[in-house]
């Protein structure tokens, strides 16, 4: 008689800079919309997990934020984020943006990953964007500021080389028992999910400075006897001059918000969706502790 095969079960984090692409790649490998995306940097706030299942392989994908410099206690608390998620993995992934090539944000990341002697892989995104020719010494460059046990170059938007990545992190992964039922997607609670997928669409339909002083929170998530459920979500901004574009003019901004993130819900949750946003404004949260714990972020302190 065969034995069943072992399950193994281990953590991968994907870390980069800003808008390098960790949530596009991570959403291509589960394929699922785990980690909102849009086209600015800085748009994933807090770790999501994303799961891949590969066989007996359940390969836990943790999307960081994107490092870089803090200046408000909001920037410490996701940068922060980003270096636990990479310090809790079995591997860590660095996302590079092949365009973008070695700046100095990816410089310093990368040497702090040598530095750590954690297990590390190198991953350039966007090469579809690129000529191979650029590859190599981009990857020559980085392999000299830490040990990369492997090399992928993959384009998280095409698909292309992203199966090669999935079938070599099922592999590595440690033989130990899954963590997670085998149709699990992400642990992130729906209340979470619902302010998400809200924030995503600010992000896509504000431009400048608003998404980025704007703060999402559901304040409640009510089962309702049809099968239906009824979101209320309050985003949080810290101006007057956010407020007014935010709900633009007769509320048209926010019931377009509102309309595309209770469709998207909908797909999400697999159920109808009453959706009901409120605008208020709130100076300084984003230095609050508890603006952060609603979030999923830890208060980093003063530091």
């Amino acid at each position: 008689m065969t034995a069943p095969p072992r399950q193994k079960c281990g953590y991968v984090a994907i870390v980069g800079a800003p808008n390098a692409g960790k949530s596009t790649l991570m959403n291509r490998l589960t394929g699922a919309k785990l980690s909102i995306v849009s086209p600015k940097a800085q748009t994933t706030r807090f770790r999501v997990l994303g799961i891949l299942m590969r066989a007996e392989s359940q390969v836990l994908l943790v999307d960081t934020p994107g490092i870089f410099r803090p200046k408000r206690k909001l920037d410490r608390a996701m940068v922060a984020a980003a270096w636990t998620g990479a310090a809790d993995a079995d591997v860590t992934m660095l996302l590079v943006d092949a365009r973008s090539g070695l700046r100095d944000d990816v410089r310093g990341i990368a040497e702090r990953l040598g530095a750590s002697g954690r297990r590390c892989w190198l991953v350039l995104n966007k090469t579809d964007l690129v000529t191979p020719p650029s590859l190599l010494p981009l990857t020559a460059s980085l392999g000299a500021l830490a040990r990369f046990e492997e090399s992928f170059m993959v384009s998280a938007e095409t698909g292309d080389g992203v199966r090669l990545l999935a079938d070599a992190l099922a592999a590595v992964v440690p033989e130990e028992p899954w963590l997670f039922p085998e149709d699990d997607l992400t642990d992130l609670p729906d209340r979470l999910l619902a302010a998400e997928t809200v924030r995503e669409q600010i992000f896509m339909q504000t431009h400048e400075e608003v998404p980025y002083g704007a703060t999402v929170e559901t304040e409640s998530f009510k089962d309702r006897k049809d099968g239906s459920v009824r979101i209320e979500v309050t985003v949080y901004v810290s101006r007057p001059g956010h407020k007014a574009i935010l709900i633009g003019e007769k509320g048209s901004k926010i019931k377009a918000i509102g309309a595309r993130a209770r469709q998207d819900l909908g797909l999400l949750l697999d159920r109808p969706v009453h959706l009901f946003l409120n605008v208020k404004e709130r100076k300084g949260w984003d230095e609050e502790g508890a603006r952060l714990r609603a979030i999923g972020l830890d208060d980093p302190g003063k530091a």
